[in-house]
């Protein structure tokens, strides 16, 4: 995982940072061309892809050994590139199924489900990767590697697997032809116990968002 595999002529495919920097540029490319939003059929089932194959990425991030930067402290990459625009435009494009709940850790005892947005978390998830392939474009393969490794378990990790999750959800609900939860009134600025949960069940049927998310369900 040395730097100058960066600089080779031909980068070795079988190099492990090459391999991880392939997946998340991949990933970035994949996603900003659905947020274009020029093919919004597909987006639900290009973003399930997109996003289980990130994770394939993170999982192998986190089966690696700790990686250690090669500086004390990390280069000054200067501002973080804005992320609003593709925050907003895959609030419209989701906009029917854009909020979830999640529970943060499921290893906290009695958590309660929070709302949370698929846009934010993709915007997340993006400013991560963005950070680290800065580091890998300008040469510092050791210092992106590290940092795709420490995000995945500080950030971005468990965004993805919360956003894979909703996504997963959303997908086999329109498949199995089963109601979808209405989720009118609610918000990320609001917390939500069970009692809201259970109550927040409510008329919208999954074919009614098929057609504009692109699923068709099984017959």
């Amino acid at each position: 995982m040395s730097d100058a595999t960066l600089h080779a002529t031909a980068p070795d495919p079988d190099d492990f940072a090459v391999q991880i920097a392939d997946q998340v540029e991949s990933f970035l490319v994949a996603v900003f061309e659905v947020a274009k939003g020029e093919d919004p059929d597909s987006a639900v089932p290009f973003l399930l892809l997109e996003v289980s194959q990130l994770l394939l990425a993170g999982g192998r991030l986190g089966a690696h050994e700790d990686i250690l930067p090669d500086e004390r402290y990390e280069p000054d990459l200067g501002p973080e590139p804005d992320v609003d625009e593709i925050r907003e435009r895959f609030a419209v494009m989701l906009e029917p199924i854009d909020v979830y709940s999640e529970v943060f850790d499921p290893y906290e005892p009695r958590k309660a489900p929070v709302p949370a947005r698929i846009s934010d978390d993709l915007a997340d998830i993006i400013t991560d990767l963005r950070h680290g392939m800065a580091h890998y474009r300008a040469g510092r393969t050791t210092e992106a590697m590290w940092w795709w490794q420490f995000s995945y378990f500080s950030n971005w990790g468990s965004t993805a697997s919360a956003a894979l999750r909703a996504l997963q959800s959303l997908v086999a609900h329109v498949r199995l032809n089963q109601p979808l939860p209405e989720l009118d009134g609610l918000d990320t600025d609001v917390s939500m116990g069970d009692e809201t949960l259970e109550f927040e069940a409510g008329a919208v049927m999954a074919e009614e968002i098929a057609g504009p998310l692109g699923i068709r369900p099984v017959k």
